[in-house]
């Protein structure tokens, strides 16, 4: 049983080891990681796919999008939803209007008609801390994707959306501490490689 003060402490760890890298190095990674994403069958017979903006180190999706763009794919990023503690997706394009969540958090400026629920999606790439081999995640600690994602705890053979989740190869885990709620990925790529799980 692992506490939630074990937890925070590996996932201030791990966030301290990804803001360590340099920009060049952080650059590298996410162009890396975006030829990576190359080899996902998903992510080629994909059209509805989310993504994020980076924030305190995370790996950076910016190729990535760029990539999906190219090949005319609709791109959506993570909007705080205003009836609780979960998330829409709502569509993103360059000429997005943005706007700061009340996490001070950049997110597309759009009607909630505009958005769609994750089951709707085919692929949420996802940020994370840390990650194991098991496809084990360890978040933020907000809980937010975990409660938007809480139908594929309840049903083990949803096929959509696929949750990959992007990292560093540094963020890679023996074991990840997870708990009962948490949700698991079904891939992870870094700049290293694509790992399936």
């Amino acid at each position: 049983m692992t506490t939630s003060t074990e937890r925070s402490k590996l996932r201030k760890q791990l966030r301290q080891q990804r803001r360590a890298l340099n920009t060049k190095q952080q650059h590298q990674h996410a162009r890396q990681l975006s030829k990576n994403l190359r080899l996902s069958r998903h992510f080629r017979q994909s059209k509805n796919i989310a993504f994020y903006l980076t924030e305190d180190g995370e790996i950076s999706a910016s190729f990535a999008i760029k990539l999906a763009w190219q090949q005319n794919k609709n791109v959506y990023l993570p909007v705080l939803s205003p009836y609780g503690d979960s998330l829409f997706f709502a569509p993103y394009s360059k000429h997005t209007r943005m706007k700061n969540n009340r996490f001070n958090i950049a997110e597309p400026d759009v009607p909630l008609r505009q958005c769609k629920r994750a089951h709707q999606l085919q692929i949420i790439f996802m940020p994370l801390v840390g990650f194991d081999l098991a496809g084990n995640r360890l978040g933020m600690g907000g809980g937010f994707y975990d409660r938007s994602l809480h139908f594929r705890h309840q049903q083990k053979s949803w096929r959509k959306p696929r949750l990959i989740g992007l990292a560093h190869e540094c963020q890679k885990l023996d074991q990840v501490p997870a708990e009962e709620w948490d949700i698991p990925v079904d891939a992870v790529v870094t700049e290293a490689k694509l790992y399936r799980f």
